[in-house]
């Protein structure tokens, strides 16, 4: 089998042509009662549902490059409940109440992207599982035992799974696990296509090619959004750009943190066996640190073990920080299981996340900007919650307010906390990353 050009996830069509017909770009000017900027999850979830729940309403969704071309088709597939921060800061931070909130928002969440994937046809490697949260260190087992004591006192279905009861799972030696029971995996790339083309179907207007140069207030009432080759004319604007804080947004620090994942031939059965053999995924406790699942057709994807900050990923040492990263994946996989050690790797790819500072998301009203909304910032937690932010933006676009049970949610917000980073403090950022990387390494 030969390998993917580097960069290449795995859920790339195998002929490697486009998933979608080429978009046209936006041209001249245009108007909309609502345009999203960026064809991501977020994005194309928020554009579904207010199509579906305002079917007049005209929408025009706009993105850099195409549907699922930034961090959305690009994740490793991992479904599993939790949102923000470990549960016991949550309850330090916010209280009870609210962390157990937030918890059950991120099964909702969950449970919502599997019915959506069931409504819009998508089968293509969707697998309800299990999800283990696992340690091998001291140190993840102290972090480990804080959580199943808060998701005890909060009356919570996390068990804590013993090294014995571990063994039962999977072959690698892992000392203890905290169970998430509602969970799955599945190919991201395929469920954005499918969103982009059931908003399409809903007369949802789609352009592509058309990064965001600047928001314009314009009359009373309306924004103009300009690209390369023209402009649009909206009532409302939702920024849904991940780790951009688009034309400058005053949304706080969204740091756009690079981060690398690898996928493999089918494993032979005796390894497969011995990993789980089905829809599990294993994260690692330790932040930063490892994570595996398996696919339907028998390889392996492995993502984890490193975390850059590259505002620019064409910088000089974007190349050697990726060969690094993809190695040491490589060589953690094959550590797995001894039938893995001629396994050979067939895709390898890095993706952006945007984190904050205090691990929530920002999903809320620009200050400042009327009219403009922002969502970002989901702190490797994506895949659920995204879809999640899209319908409750369409709710708050539409005047319906805050559907969550109880009210808004802290990640309901306009602004996530600040880090200035002028250029002179990016290395001494990347350094703190590189440190904390090496640690997680060592302890997984």
């Amino acid at each position: 089998m030969t390998p993917a050009p580097d960069g290449t996830p795995c859920w790339v069509p195998d002929d490697g042509g486009p998933a979608l017909s080429p978009l046209p770009a936006v041209t001249g000017e245009t108007g909309a009662d609502v345009t999203v900027v960026g064809a991501g999850l977020a994005g194309l979830s928020t554009a579904y549902h207010l199509a579906h729940r305002a079917p007049g309403l005209h929408i025009a969704v706009v993105d850099a490059g195409h549907p699922g071309a930034g961090a959305s088709g690009r994740g490793t597939g991992l479904l599993g409940p939790r949102a923000g921060p470990a549960v016991d800061v949550a309850v330090r931070r916010y209280g009870p109440a609210t962390a157990r909130r937030m918890y059950q928002a991120s099964l909702r969440a969950v449970a919502d992207v599997l019915d959506l994937c069931d409504r819009l046809g998508v089968r293509r490697g969707v697998r309800p599982g299990e999800q283990l949260v696992a340690t091998r260190s001291p140190g993840g087992l102290i972090a480990l035992t804080r959580q199943a004591d808060a998701y005890r006192a909060l009356g919570l279905d996390v068990p804590v799974l013993t090294r014995t009861a571990l063994r039962r799972r999977l072959e690698p030696p892992y000392t203890a696990a905290l169970l998430y029971r509602d969970a799955a995996t599945l190919d991201p790339a395929a469920l954005t296509r499918a969103l982009a083309t059931a908003c399409a179907a809903k007369g949802v207007h789609l352009y592509g090619a058309s990064p965001l140069r600047e928001v314009r207030a314009g009359r009373p009432g309306g924004t103009r959004l300009v690209f390369p080759h023209g402009t649009v004319r909206t009532g409302q604007a939702v920024l849904a750009v991940g780790a951009a804080a688009a034309a400058g947004a005053p949304v706080g620090t969204v740091l756009p943190l690079q981060v690398y994942a690898i996928a493999t031939a089918p494993l032979p059965p005796a390894a497969r066996k011995a990993l789980g053999g089905g829809a599990l995924s294993v994260v690692d406790a330790m932040p930063l640190a490892p994570y595996f699942r398996l696919l339907p057709d028998g390889g392996l994807v492995a993502g984890g073990g490193t975390v850059t900050h590259l505002p620019d990923p064409d910088a000089r040492h974007a190349d050697r920080a990726r060969g690094r990263a993809w190695a040491w994946l490589a060589g953690w996989v094959r550590g797995l299981h001894p039938e893995l050690a001629g396994v050979p790797v067939t895709h390898r790819w890095a993706g952006r996340i945007g984190h904050t500072l205090d691990g929530l998301p920002v999903v809320g009203p620009v200050p400042g900007r009327p009219g403009v909304w922002y969502v970002g910032g989901c702190c490797g937690h994506g895949l659920a919650m995204s879809v999640a932010h899209g319908a409750h933006l369409a709710g708050e676009l539409l005047g319906e307010g805050c559907p969550e049970p109880g009210g808004p949610l802290p990640w309901h917000r306009s602004r996530a906390p600040r880090l200035p980073l002028p250029a002179p403090a990016r290395p001494l950022l990347r350094a703190a990353l590189a440190t904390a990387g090496r640690a997680a390494r060592r302890n997984c």
